[in-house]
């Protein structure tokens, strides 16, 4: 079964995903910030990650390249759902390769099942 790490700092988002990707037959390992998530993946080797940029303490992107910074999770796909506008973030695509961003989902704009749908389809891509 697939492991996802899901890094939403939203108690009540955060339980909203990790049911939806649970009755969908993924194993979920959700955490609130970075650092916890970068122990949770030592704990849980995540197939896949989903997260929020807007983290308290450290961001989205710092946590990224603190994780890429493991050889083992080098080659781990990324979600980005988040509230940061597209605009802002897609202005700099090289990050999105560099960091290993497959999707990008704005938030206001995203279902529930988009979202299951992208880490479906990565999940998949995976296994394959």
């Amino acid at each position: 079964m697939a492991c996802i790490l899901l890094l939403e700092p939203d108690v009540i988002l955060s339980n909203i995903y990790t049911e939806v990707l649970q009755q969908a037959g993924y194993d979920v390992c959700p955490t609130f910030d970075a650092q916890k998530a970068i122990n949770t993946a030592d704990e849980c080797s995540p197939d896949l990650v989903i997260l929020e940029l807007q983290l308290p303490v450290h961001n989205g992107i710092e946590f990224i390249y603190e994780y890429r910074s493991y050889t083992e999770w080098e080659k781990t796909p990324v979600i980005v759902q988040s509230f940061v506008s597209p605009n802002e973030f897609k202005s700099t695509p090289y990050i999105w390769h560099e960091l290993g961003i497959v999707k990008y989902f704005y938030k206001p704009h995203t279902s529930l099942q988009q979202l299951l749908a992208g880490a479906q389809e990565q999940l998949t891509t995976i296994a394959v």
